[in-house]
């Protein structure tokens, strides 16, 4: 058997010492060097590689087809080094900041501009209801921040709908990004903690005044920022006049067209009489089968519903129109004769009249419904 000789040789006096040399290697103490250095290769890489399937296109070896499947997954590896770059620098304090004033809409708007292509290649529905709102935030930093969003979102689905306005309570900006699937199966890239997941919540942590939250849905996901850091406030429900005017409630209310569920004839007939009285035009139908057909030929623009036919097929009408519009005013006709109850601020809140005063409320209900979506 052979044997091994152990080195006994000493140690040199300096190792001894305490010199680097004797302590001892870790490489959690390296990981952000190990990133940076990754984040590097990968991107300049995928640079050199998209570069080859450029030249490749232009001397026709390859289809436009084919040019564009391969620029697909370089583009995701790209995305990716690009994030752990970002990461890294926002990590370690690399990020000079200089806070102005920042419309977030226009800041929005340019970035789904900057990427309308992009969306188009990969077939993606977006839409879009920015209001103008300003926020005090560094303008690459937020820049960075709705792409990263973006990033996060995109494989969940075919389907954006993104929203810039101001909180009810507290008075913050507020971003809003929805991503629907339609009931197809999220790309197999999709990643709650994603790279770009991780890029959002340490711009978060280093910019400050940018809270975040998000949750998953049957067909996608939701995300939220909170811009704690406001300094527009914009009042919503000046948008719409509620005064004693008819004059003004009419040209307020022009063209805006309201569809009323219910199988009682009664309720019908009082709902389509109390919108006359305010200029509202407005059809009904007696269940929501009808209701989706009526859709179908006309989006409303507000929808009354019978209390006594809410329940699951209600739910279900209202997750289908859910995806076709970013959000839907209802208000509730209720069993309760005297009632009237405005919504508060949540995408399911409701409004309600009870049944024995749709004349006398309901009007003002309808108007304080279309001024939040304005």
């Amino acid at each position: 058997m052979l044997s091994v000789k152990k080195n006994t040789a000493s140690v040199p006096a300096a190792a001894k010492s305490g010199s680097q040399a004797d302590v001892p290697w870790s490489l959690e103490q390296h990981w952000p060097a190990l990133v940076a250095g990754l984040a590097d290769q990968i991107t300049e890489g995928i640079s050199a590689l998209q570069n080859s399937i450029d030249l490749l296109l232009v001397k026709e070896r390859i289809s436009r087809l084919e040019h564009r499947a391969l620029s697909i997954p370089t583009e995701r590896l790209k995305v990716a080094g690009i994030s752990a770059q970002q990461i890294n620098r926002f990590y370690g304090g690399r990020i000079r900041q200089s806070h102005e004033k920042v419309d977030m809409a226009q800041l929005v708007e340019g970035v789904l501009q900057e990427r309308k292509n992009e969306f188009g290649v990969l077939g993606i529905e977006l839409r879009r209801k920015l209001k103008s709102v300003e926020v005090l935030v560094d303008p690459t930093v937020a820049h960075t921040f709705v792409n990263a969003v973006l990033d996060w979102g995109l494989p969940f689905g075919s389907r954006i709908d993104v929203r810039m306005d101001m909180n009810a309570w507290p008075k913050h900006a507020r971003l809003q990004v929805r991503v629907s699937n339609d009931g197809l199966p999220p790309s197999s890239t999709a990643m709650m903690d994603s790279l770009s997941w991780v890029l959002i919540r340490q711009i978060a942590q280093t910019a400050g005044g940018i809270e975040i939250a998000r949750e998953t849905t049957d067909d996608g996901v939701n995300f939220t920022a909170m811009f704690t850091r406001t300094v527009q406030a914009v009042d919503g429900i000046s948008a719409v006049e509620l005064s004693d005017d008819h004059s003004s409630m009419f040209k307020s209310l022009s063209g805006i067209y309201v569809l009323t569920v219910s199988p009682a004839l009664q309720i019908r007939a009082d709902v389509r009489d109390a919108l006359r009285e305010i200029g509202v035009m407005s059809d009904s139908v007696v269940d929501f089968e009808q209701a989706r057909h009526a859709v179908r030929s006309r989006m409303p623009n507000l929808i009354i519903v019978d209390a006594e036919i809410k329940g699951d097929a209600f739910d279900l009408f209202r997750r289908e129109l859910l995806r076709e519009v970013f959000e839907f005013p209802f208000v509730e006709i209720s069993p309760d004769d005297s009632s009237f109850d405005m919504s508060g601020f949540g995408e399911f809140s409701m409004a309600k009249v009870g049944r024995g005063n749709i004349r006398e409320a309901l009007g003002t209900a309808v108007m304080f419904e279309l001024a939040k979506m304005m």
